[in-house]
């Protein structure tokens, strides 16, 4: 889920063209859930082949990643390693969320409410170790670099970052903000149209950069501050304040510069009590478990591996795979016969 700093976050809309050339580091499952929560039939139902097992996440890996790297953009996936003890709680939480959402999608079917239907399935998404490994497996067959994160993936992302190793995390999570990360992308792989909820209509979803220097800057912030701000609103490893928004909790850090002054205040204007050591939530961001200097190393596509887990293994129509990669077999034919041309 991530924390919420939406409102406040300086961003500019950038096209895929822009990206070109550049590479980002993938949050891996933030990335995956997306897919298993949108690819799915109009009555919420997942994706799967004939044997009835979920193939969202290999869908939405193939061919939205197909055509990134047909544009020239190049991939890190970034995965989670083992979650901190002081995200137990959102986790058991989500596991609650996705058993109340199960209910609720099959009443939905039951009495025809399709549109309640799709929402509640999507809800239920839930990413096994098996959909873990099989999408390392696909990634690595499309020459894409797999890192594995310690704890956070957003944590070991924004290192490569900060190390240049990257031009920018990308996530529709805020938390490599506070992790450190220069710059995050989000919504680059979110198709380009998104339905506005209870409406028949769509809007338009483009890729934005949210640059952390200028959001610290027009705040009047720290990173130190932010992260404050974070622990307020509620992050995956503590519950937010009640009442308090990004809105109030940026008066609050503009204020109380350190998490002892926080904590002081918040007992005494909101009688609240955090239920965890917010200072171990505090170094989690400032000091998180990542990996540093980590090489990176890009390979080719391997067309027959893709070809066996997607249609042999999971029913996956032959000719639109073999399309999609004659397609971006060819473009990066073209794109080195340009390179080559520009040398002279």
């Amino acid at each position: 889920m991530g924390v919420d700093l939406g409102e406040l976050v300086q961003r500019r809309t950038v096209s895929i063209s822009d990206l070109a050339g550049k590479t980002f580091a993938v949050d891996a499952f933030n990335t995956i859930f997306q897919f298993l929560s949108s690819i799915r039939q109009s009555d919420g139902t997942p994706l799967m082949d004939f044997k009835g097992r979920v193939t969202g996440h290999l869908s939405g890996l193939f061919y939205r990643n197909a055509r990134l790297l047909g544009e020239g953009v190049k991939l890190v996936y970034v995965f989670d390693g083992k979650p901190s003890e002081l995200k137990r709680k959102t986790v058991e939480e989500r596991q609650k969320r996705r058993e109340e959402a199960t209910v609720k999608w099959q009443a939905a079917k039951d009495e025809g409410d399709m549109e309640n239907a799709r929402k509640f399935g999507q809800a239920t998404s839930k990413l096994t170790p098996e959909m873990v490994e099989e999408s390392k497996r696909l990634l690595t067959y499309m020459g894409i670099p797999i890192v594995q994160a310690t704890q956070e993936g957003e944590a070991q992302a924004a290192v490569l970052a900060q190390e240049g190793k990257v031009h920018a995390v990308a996530s529709q999570d805020y938390d490599a903000l506070l992790f450190g990360a220069p710059l995050l992308l989000r919504n680059l792989t979110i198709s380009g149209k998104r339905k506005v909820p209870r409406k028949n209509e769509y809007v338009d979803v483009e890729p934005e950069l949210v640059d952390l220097n200028h959001t610290l800057s027009s705040g009047g912030l720290t990173r130190e501050q932010l992260i404050l701000m974070g622990i307020l609103v509620g992050t995956d490893f503590n519950e937010g304040v009640p009442k308090v928004g990004p809105k109030t909790a940026l008066k609050i850090v503009q204020e109380k510069k350190n998490i002892s002054e926080l904590e002081k205040y918040v007992k005494e204007k909101y009688n609240y009590e955090f239920e965890v050591d917010v200072r171990e939530v505090e170094d989690l961001f400032v000091h998180p478990h990542a990996q540093h200097g980590l090489g990176i190393k890009f390979t080719g596509v391997q067309k027959d591996s893709l070809q066996k887990i997607l249609c042999e293994e999971h029913d996956f129509s032959l000719q639109r795979v073999e399309n999609t990669l004659n397609n971006l077999v060819a473009k990066e034919k073209e794109k080195g016969s340009q390179s080559r041309l520009g040398d002279w």
